[in-house]
């Protein structure tokens, strides 16, 4: 058995280590850096939309240059604009031309996926987190973790739970914002493509 001299010096080696580790990898002066969480993930942003699509009004006006599925997913979530949160709503099996009363999270991100013909039937969120392939997308990504998702399209968020100037209403329930959610606890996911 080592000495207690022994095992105060791997713990002060072990200590260096890690502080040397932090600075070798401190960010550079202007890199972005995610909130902190108990994940120990880090936030992945999407890359930059070939185009960015247009916020009027609460709406997303999708770019002339965006896939034409990836515009019916812009237009499919903007049918649920303004609609309420409902926990619960949005899993009903997809009829179409026909909404729920109000949206959860993983029940508005499976609309406007369904919308895009990425979705044939409503996804919790926990079961989002293994959806599509790995990692952001380039129009599309979803990101989810066992509680909660939303949809960045375009460079857009499309989100129930918001309370930013971008956002109309009263803050819950479908929206789109230009502000990203940093958090490391989401897994990122997108459709193979896009």
């Amino acid at each position: 058995m080592p000495s207690s001299s022994g095992n105060k010096l791997l713990l002060h080696a072990a200590l260096l280590g890690a502080c040397l580790a932090g600075v070798v990898g401190a960010p550079t002066a202007g890199a972005q850096v995610a909130p902190a969480s108990s994940g120990g993930a880090t936030f992945v942003p999407p890359p930059p939309p070939p185009e960015t699509a247009q916020l009027v009004n609460g709406r997303v006006i999708a770019p002339a240059s965006a896939p034409r599925r990836v515009k019916r997913v812009i237009k499919a979530a903007n049918r649920l604009v303004e609609k309420p949160y409902i926990y619960g709503g949005g899993h009903k099996p997809f009829v179409k031309g026909r909404l729920d009363a109000g949206y959860d999270c993983s029940g508005a991100v499976s609309y406007a996926l369904y919308g895009g013909r990425f979705l044939r039937s409503p996804l919790p969120s926990g079961a989002m987190m293994n959806w599509g392939s790995p990692g952001p997308g380039r129009w599309i990504t979803v990101y989810a973790h066992g509680g909660h998702a939303y949809l960045v399209v375009a460079g857009l968020r499309f989100d129930t739970s918001m309370r930013d100037p971008d956002a109309p209403g009263p803050g819950t329930g479908p929206r789109w914002s230009r502000t990203l959610r940093e958090s490391a606890a989401f897994v990122a996911r997108h459709p193979r493509r896009y």
